[in-house]
């Protein structure tokens, strides 16, 4: 026998579609509502609904004849007809159903509006109270759709509402009795009944069923490594997207992991993974891998046997219970609640994050322009920053925490167990440095897209003093608008900076971020895509945007040196530049920025993160700067710190250095003949490091490499300097380049470089380099000629630009000559005609 069986109505079929009005096109033929089979009619066109037109009451009962047994009842029905307003409806009679049995008992159903019966449309927060609507929940297209979708898209999961018609089920208390009829008795209202079916199974057909956990796995090899692109449907009920979860042989090593609070690497394959299904007993789940169905299985089977197989699919029940659980964590010495973020999963990899906080953010896909609720996943793994509290589910049993803190504080990754009926957990996070207590203040210099409010909590969570937040443009893409004030804001301890500021933007001449802005430095980007508006025009140059800044007192900061590599040259020619941004631990930033340095310009390291999306940490990349004693820790100190070079650079590592005893950024005195200075260097990380190695005028002069990885590296070194030189130390894993990298999008290197250390050779430092100057005069050259051929310009006279000079063309162009001339006076210096 078939689990739910249609009645036929045929011959009561007493009115047409349009019975419904003009409000409802009513599905008719043979249908599937919820997973249940209904009979609406023939298809032909004609009679297919039992109508009762409300009018005085006057409509005849119709009695359908059964005769068949049956543990429930299901109803296809819609009121047609109600009072205005609705609140005084409520709990109306609309008719009542009475079922015989063969033993000659009668049961009478009220069917009574909003309760078993709903009117359509619905209004908003009014469906019924003991119907569901005749469409399932259901998940938003998980890679694509219409624009104006999008943000639906990100909730995922949407309501299903009623179309047509309210399924109402009834249970029969005697399930053996054969039921001989249904007597349909009408009242004062308009309504229409579209089909009956007979549940053979015993179960609730239509109500709501809490979800459990599933674990997929593939067990045929050329399935499993596919890439991941799983469905899985159930016909009377509803799954989650199923996601991908860490191989167990991945599982077994993620506590020991070097890398511990700091992610996973993503498993890209289509097993293992998992899904959360709502459905009922007789449902079935259908499994398919890249449209291709895998295997089906009964729902009821799979939650008594607990797992079920085929040749191709495994399905696993791993839901064990769970606990609303409130979690405080702790700073170790103190006691007191420490802003983190922290990561919960089940042995088998399902998260399990506290609530308002994201299991998977953006559906683990891409993820840019999309920070939302305070989340960050790297690689595998989804986080939550909180302010040192939280609660939500975790399932009982065995737990796995993941909780970090920046870069200061040991990561916490341990398993843990949530006994039935527990209510609280606490944990504990230990500082092993404080950097602030030896004046070292930690910034990251290139955020985007972030609340301000939001940018103290996760700055707060991962340990940062400072956050650059900077508005920009992105085509037709303005953000960060409302968040400018002209003045940094402050949490309430005062530890936490956040100072939303500007990276203004062209696509070939290069990128500025300016730090500290009082008032507005624009346009914000120019010369067209993909920084400035389609069509738009060159109306300034980074230069310019450089002076606006310098006149307000702000910070010139070149990021991700050094591209887009244009400007950035002229910049550094004209001392427009205050410092420059690593973004990324590769050989090529590397040599860009010792080109600089090895031509004579003191260029301050920082370390900024170019957050975009919810895949990277707030201040993974950092820049800790040293301010004085004598000195409070304010924004207009640390940007001023930043501009003396008293830096370094950090991706997990703290580093230090000295020559001479002199710290990073000072000058070191010699004479004329040079001689031999003691350099000391160390790090500490709470990564594992390989190698620390010493720079003189870009090249590795000293280097200690530990066979086997360590917390901390120590090297003190004698270094033979006769002319002037740059020293600054470096380190990371092994080799430095192509070590450990994060999980962030950028797959970054976990690595730490100082800004340098100068030494002066009898007299004043100067270097110079003929190579370096003459690459920097052909990116002058570059620039000027896209500027007068390439670039985008509206003829003379048809427009008022933001500036008051009279030659446009001279006003971009002039930066550049003043480079040119700046470079030729170093090489006359050095005694070289050109």
């Amino acid at each position: 026998m078939q689990d739910y069986e249609p009645v036929d109505l045929s011959a009561y079929w007493n009115v047409d579609s349009s019975f419904a009005g003009p409000y409802i096109d009513p599905p008719v033929g043979t249908q599937s509502f919820r997973g249940l089979p209904f009979q609406i009619g023939d298809g032909s066109g004609g009679n297919c609904l039992i109508g009762f037109s409300g009018t005085g009451g006057s409509d005849p009962s119709v009695e359908v004849a059964v005769g068949k047994s049956a543990h429930t009842i299901v109803f296809a029905h819609t009121l047609l007809e109600t009072k205005i307003p609705e609140g005084e409806n409520i709990g109306h009679v609309v008719a009542e159903y009475v079922v015989r049995l063969a033993d000659g008992t009668a049961h009478r159903i009220p069917v009574r509006e909003r309760f078993e019966i709903v009117s359509i449309p619905v209004g908003w927060g009014m469906h019924a109270f003991l119907a569901q609507p005749d469409t399932i929940d259901f998940n938003m297209p998980r890679v694509d759709g219409s624009f104006h979708v999008s943000g639906r898209r990100q909730s995922e999961a949407i309501q299903g509402t009623p179309q047509a018609y309210a399924l109402f089920a009834w249970r029969n208390p005697a399930p053996a009795q054969i039921i001989q009829t249904v007597r349909l008795e009408p009242r004062d209202r308009k309504f229409m009944v579209a089909g009956i079916t007979l549940g053979h199974v015993d179960e609730d057909p239509v109500r709501h069923f809490p979800k459990r956990e599933v674990m997929i796995t593939l067990p045929d090899a050329n399935d499993a490594d596919k890439p991941f692109d799983l469905e899985v449907e159930v016909d009377r009920g509803t799954a989650t997207y199923p996601h991908a979860v860490p191989r167990p042989e991945v599982m077994d090593a993620f506590i020991k992991d070097g890398f511990k609070g700091w992610g996973q690497k993503q498993n890209e394959r289509s097993s293992p993974a998992y899904t959360e299904i709502a459905a009922r007993p007789s449902a079935e789940v259908v499994v398919r891998n890249h449209g291709e169905v895998l295997g089906r299985a009964n729902w009821g089977e799979l939650q008594e046997k607990g797992k079920v197989s085929s040749n191709r699919m495994q399905l696993e029940v791993v839901d064990r219970g769970r606990n609303w659980v409130h979690v405080r964590v702790e700073d170790d010495e103190t006691g007191n609640p420490v802003p983190c973020r922290v990561h919960f999963r089940s042995p088998e990899g399902i998260p399990y994050q506290p609530h308002g906080y994201h299991n998977q953010v953006n559906r683990n896909l891409d993820s840019w322009h999309q920070d939302i609720g305070g989340d960050l996943r790297l690689g595998q793994t989804s986080y939550a920053y909180i302010n040192g509290t939280c609660q939500g589910w975790l399932p009982r049993g065995e737990v796995i925490v993941d909780a970090a803190r920046g870069f200061e504080y040991d990561p916490l990754r341990a398993r843990m167990n949530i006994e039935a009926g527990q209510r609280e957990l606490t944990l504990k996070l230990k500082r092993w440095t404080h950097m602030n207590e030896d004046r070292w203040f930690s910034g990251d210099s290139h955020v985007h897209f972030l609340g301000a409010q939001g940018a103290h909590l996760e700055a707060q969570g991962e340990d940062l003093n400072v956050v650059n937040l900077l508005q920009s443009q992105w085509g037709h893409l303005f953000t960060n608008t409302e968040d400018w004030i002209g003045r940094p804001t402050f949490s309430d301890d005062g530890k936490t900076i956040v100072y939303c500021s500007q990276e203004n933007r062209q696509h070939l001449l290069g990128h500025l971020s300016l730090l500290g802005l009082k008032e507005p430095v624009m346009p914000w980007c120019s010369d067209g895509p993909g920084e400035a508006e389609l069509g738009g025009s060159l109306e300034i140059t980074m230069s310019r945007w450089a002076d606006a800044c310098h006149a307000q007192g702000g910070t010139v900061i070149i990021p991700h040196l050094p591209n887009p590599n244009g400007e950035p040259a002229t910049l550094i020619a004209t001392g427009r530049a205050d410092a420059v941004e690593m973004l990324v631990q590769a050989e090529y930033n590397h040599l860009e920025y010792y080109r600089y340095l090895n031509c004579g310009y003191r260029l301050p390291l920082v370390g900024g993160t170019d957050k975009m999306s919810s895949d990277v940490a707030v201040g993974m990349y950092r820049t800790y700067a040293h301010i004085p004693e004598d000195e409070e820790f304010n924004y207009e100190n640390w940007c001023k710190a930043v501009r003396d070079g008293r830096t370094f650079l950090s991706g997990g590592p703290m580093i230090r250095l000295s020559v001479n005893g002199a710290r990073i950024g000072d000058t070191v005195n010699l004479p004329g003949n040079g001689g031999t200075v003691e350099v000391h260097a160390e790090a500490e990380s709470i990564f594992p490091l390989s190698t620390l190695q010493i720079m003189k005028n870009g090249r590795v002069v000293a280097s200690t490499d530990s066979a086997k990885s360590s917390r901390t590296l120590q090297l003190k070194e004698s270094i033979e300097v006769d002319a002037h030189s740059w020293i600054a130390a470096r380190c990371g894993g092994a080799p430095y380049f192509g070590g450990e990298n994060h999980h962030d999008a950028w797959q970054r290197g976990a690595f730490a470089h100082t800004s340098p250390v100068y030494i002066a050779v009898g007299g004043e430092w100067w270097m110079f380099d003929k190579e370096a100057a003459q690459y920097m005069l052909t990116l002058v050259d570059g620039s000027l000629e896209h500027i007068r051929n390439s670039a985008a310009h509206y003829e003379p006279g048809t427009v008022t630009h933001h500036h008051h000079h009279h030659d446009h063309q001279e006003f971009l162009e002039e930066p550049f000559h003043e480079a040119a001339a700046a470079l030729h006076k170093r090489m006359h210096q050095l005694g070289i005609q050109h």
